[in-house]
């Protein structure tokens, strides 16, 4: 009897040691899943969100009218895909007297500005007094057109090296039947308190005019105002 008694206190007693020891023991598995499935958290920092401007480095000098600039820029960008010479932009800005050097050509990837005198046409300036206050885009008018241009193919005619403009305006949709094109002339000169009158081109001197078709021609935007 004492013997069946002691058999019974040893298996009760190793049976709770045993379970004690389990209980223990870490379950790895449970913590490997909660480790997974919640990380511990970092501060991370998200970087702002800031807009660059694409056109941020031209005409870090300001010598181009800002009105005039901020149009063309962004006719230029809205129609990037049909400029094929995206390297220059040029703009006349035919509110200026014909003796300042009016006519901007703008390096789009530089940002630099040079500048050239341009003639305006004859008859946009009636009483020749140097500025440039009607314009037309009707044939025989003799006046200059606003609006934006596309440069398109040089050749070689009655003023010698010259190149053809396509009008993309309502207001200068005729400048290839009208034959207005990019030329030089000797009646365009520094030495000229007014320098003389085109039939409606925006000539240039003579000196740079194979610089600047060399430059724009080939699908250029060109924008007069």
């Amino acid at each position: 009897m004492k013997k069946m008694i002691l058999l019974f206190l040893s298996i009760v007693i190793f049976t709770g040691c045993h379970q004690n020891a389990n209980a223990s023991k870490p379950n790895k598995q449970l913590n490997e899943m909660e480790e997974i499935s919640a990380p511990r958290e970092e501060n991370v920092q998200t970087e702002p969100n800031v807009q660059i401007d694409p056109f941020s480095h031209i005409d870090q000098k300001k010598e181009v009218p800002s009105s005039l600039l901020t149009e063309a820029l962004a006719f230029y960008k809205a129609n990037l895909s049909k400029i094929k010479n995206k390297e220059v932009l040029g703009i006349i800005d035919f509110s200026q007297h014909s003796s300042s050097e009016r006519f901007y050509l703008i390096d789009m990837v530089t940002g630099a500005v040079d500048r050239y005198l341009v003639a305006h046409g004859k008859n946009s300036d009636k009483n020749y007094d140097g500025f440039a206050t009607e314009f037309s885009n009707n044939p025989d008018s003799l006046m200059s057109s606003q609006g934006f241009y596309l440069t398109a193919e040089s050749y070689k005619g009655k003023h010698g090296l010259s190149l053809r403009l396509d009008g993309l305006s309502k207001t200068n949709s005729n400048a290839r039947m009208r034959d207005i094109v990019i030329h030089g002339a000797d009646y365009v000169n520094q030495s000229a308190r007014i320098i003389g009158r085109s039939w409606g081109c925006p000539a240039v001197e003579q000196r740079f005019i194979k610089e600047i078709v060399v430059r724009i021609k080939g699908g250029a935007l060109l924008y007069a105002k």
